[in-house]
């Protein structure tokens, strides 16, 4: 075939694909014969469709073009067995310089255009009338009439796509295939590909000013439209994707989850208590005996969940809190604790920087920790401080602390996230040692965060589901009828805990209330559930859909009130913990209930290595700083002066 020009070249046309303006009947006032094409323009490929009026051509031969030039229809490794069973829900840039909506009844309608890069998932999808279609959904909630391929062709199409899109089915949905670029994969080991925190890239600027909306929440929203099709489904189908009877046997509404119950807590949970927030610690000498032990541990992560702490002491309380000391440890034991850590993080340093280049070309992966690290490192709290301009001492500090927790932990290594769980640790500590066992200690809580597998953020998502449905099944039928049944988008939320929610002065007060495990281990769960039910009005009142949910949720960043969702947390929990039904799922993710597997490491335990340092018994210090872990039938909420 001759090669067209660059500006425009045709990888793919074919003829007999319907548009359907009402997919609930059928006749020739809601059908527009057309044509779909998949066109580069500029080097964009993009799938068109247009009507038959507007194209002077006769049917078009379906054709392919390889990159190389040598021409032939292109491999590919996706086949799913099947055609032309299939539909297309896809979030697309929203044009805002049209003033209508894009939905337009036939006489209306023209050709249309979407980029292949904004396509979000592919998924069979029957109608009423019994015909499988192709659906696209701007990311603006404006559906586009059904497509039908009443001529076959779908399986083409597919091929065409695989050029530029790589499709990978999801495991909770047989009917969904999730599409994502090449050069990319899914919750890889970096959230790179995701883009979840590209936020000060140098071309933010002009891609806000071009599309305030996407580039508003669009790294959130891709992360989100992954979890929408990976994690089970806890919603209805809305009416784009109604399940025939074939379909039954695929995971779908909440009652149908395997390991988890249908949660409506029948028992009334009673009215929820008013809490307030308490006085920070403000007084370190009083806890401490005259060798330098803390009496108790236990009423200092109290005071600490009830009020935070003042800065001037966050330095050394956080030390405590993150595993660093031993809550039993005399002063003279954490001088040598200290000797002892310095020495091996210094020699996990000079490892790394001992690295040649030649070295280093043959080690891809440490080549990739490095380039993440260096990137994320030039866009990390740079307003702060402590890490703003380009010859700042904090940065190269941030650098070379995530490049030693590389050797520290290389199976992890560095994933994108990891250092803004730092840059706070750093700045409070203003040193390189104590910052990097301090994140040590805090990657002990949250590591299961970054694997590459994420059981543990679906787990999670999960959790905060349970909590959800047991504290307001209004909301949640809600979010399940705009099919955000899953929480997704409470996705970062969890991944940093709140780090890009809340300024940094709150993140230093919330993390050291997290830290204490108080009340329990998922408190950042009931965090989350406080903020959801403080937007329940404006969710419902406002009638969200999906996307705009998505919207809403992702501009709450900076808008919070720390002190009045820590209050609503706080409450939530001892309005289920006096519930004498509580269902049984709840009761797990309190800790009120110990499930039958085994309780996950917590760093307010000693380390190891700690242990090998102290020469005194460490019994009571090793029995007074255990968490508050749900490890009793049920445990008495802590209460507030």
């Amino acid at each position: 075939m001759e090669a067209k020009p660059e500006s425009h070249k045709l990888i793919f046309e074919k003829e007999g694909v319907y548009l359907h303006t009402n997919a609930k009947r059928s006749n020739q006032d809601t059908t527009i014969p057309g044509f779909i094409r998949i066109v580069e323009r500029d080097g964009e490929p993009a799938m068109e469709w247009s009507p038959v009026e507007e194209d002077v051509r006769n049917a078009p031969a379906v054709f392919y073009t390889k990159k190389d030039g040598e021409g032939g229809e292109e491999e590919t490794k996706f086949d799913p067995g099947y055609e032309p069973d299939w539909a297309v829900i896809s979030t697309v840039k929203q044009e805002r310089r049209q003033e209508h909506p894009p939905v337009r009844e036939k006489g209306q309608w023209g050709s249309f255009s979407l980029p292949l890069s904004e396509l979000y998932s592919l998924r069979r999808a029957r109608f009423s009338l019994g015909r499988n279609f192709l659906v696209l959904t701007t990311r603006g909630g404006d559906p586009l009439p059904p497509l039908h391929f009443q001529r076959g062709g779908a399986r083409e199409l597919l091929k065409a796509m695989q050029r530029y899109i790589r499709l990978a089915p999801s495991p909770m949905d047989g009917r969904l295939f999730l599409a994502y670029p090449h050069d990319s994969g899914a919750l890889s080991q970096s959230f790179d590909e995701l883009h979840l925190f590209d936020d000060t890239s140098a071309d933010l600027v002009s891609r806000f000013i071009q599309d305030p909306y996407a580039t508003t929440f669009g790294g959130f929203s891709k992360v989100t439209n992954f979890f929408r099709g990976a994690l089970p489904h806890t919603h209805q189908e809305s009416p784009l994707s109604n399940r025939s009877p074939q379909d039954a046997h695929c995971p779908h509404p909440a009652d149908e989850e395997p390991g988890f119950e249908l949660i409506t807590c029948g028992a009334e949970l009673g009215p929820r208590p008013q809490v307030k927030r308490g006085k920070p610690l403000d007084n370190w000498d009083q806890f401490l005996d005259p060798e330098g032990r803390v009496i108790d541990p236990q009423k200092v992560k109290e005071l600490v969940f009830r009020g935070g702490i003042v800065p001037s002491l966050r330095r050394e309380v956080w030390k405590f809190l993150l595993g660093f000391y031993p809550w039993n440890s005399t002063t003279k034991e954490r001088e040598d604790i200290l000797r002892v850590k310095t020495d091996e993080y210094f020699r996990m340093k000079v490892q790394w920087k001992s690295v040649s280049e030649e070295q280093e070309m043959r080690n891809s992966l440490f080549r990739g920790y490095r380039s993440l690290i260096e990137r994320d490192v030039n866009r990390t709290d740079r307003h702060n401080s402590f890490f703003s301009g380009n010859e700042n001492p904090g940065l190269a500090l941030l650098h070379d602390v995530l490049m030693t927790y590389c050797m520290y932990n290389f199976d992890l290594g560095y994933v994108q996230g990891m250092s803004d769980l730092l840059s706070p640790l750093l700045f409070v500590t203003q040193n390189e040692v104590e910052s990097f066992w301090c994140l040590t200690g805090f990657m002990d809580l949250v590591h299961q965060n970054f694997e590459e597998s994420q059981e543990a953020m679906k787990q999670q998502l999960l959790q905060l589901s349970v909590l959800l449905r047991a504290l307001d099944p209004e909301l949640c039928d809600y979010l399940d009828s705009q099919d955000s049944g899953s929480l997704c988008f409470c996705f970062r939320w969890l991944l940093i805990w709140f780090k890009r929610e809340f300024s940094f002065e709150d993140i230093l007060s919330l993390w050291e209330v997290l830290w204490t495990r108080l009340p329990c281990e998922n408190f950042h769960l009931l965090m989350a559930s406080s903020i959801l039910e403080s937007q329940k009005e404006e969710l419902i009142g406002s009638n969200h859909d999906f996307n705009s949910i998505l919207k809403h949720i992702n501009e709450l960043t900076m808008k919070l009130d720390l002190q009045s969702i820590l209050c609503g947390a706080e409450a939530i929990y001892l309005q289920l913990t006096h519930c004498k039904e509580l269902p049984l799922k709840v009761q797990e993710v309190l800790g009120l209930r110990v499930p039958c597997s085994s309780s996950d490491e917590s760093p307010n335990s000693e380390p190891k290595e700690t242990d090998t340092l102290l020469t005194q018994s460490e019994a009571r210090g090793a029995s007074s700083c255990q968490p508050f872990n749900g490890q009793t039938p049920q445990r008495t909420p802590p209460t507030y002066p």
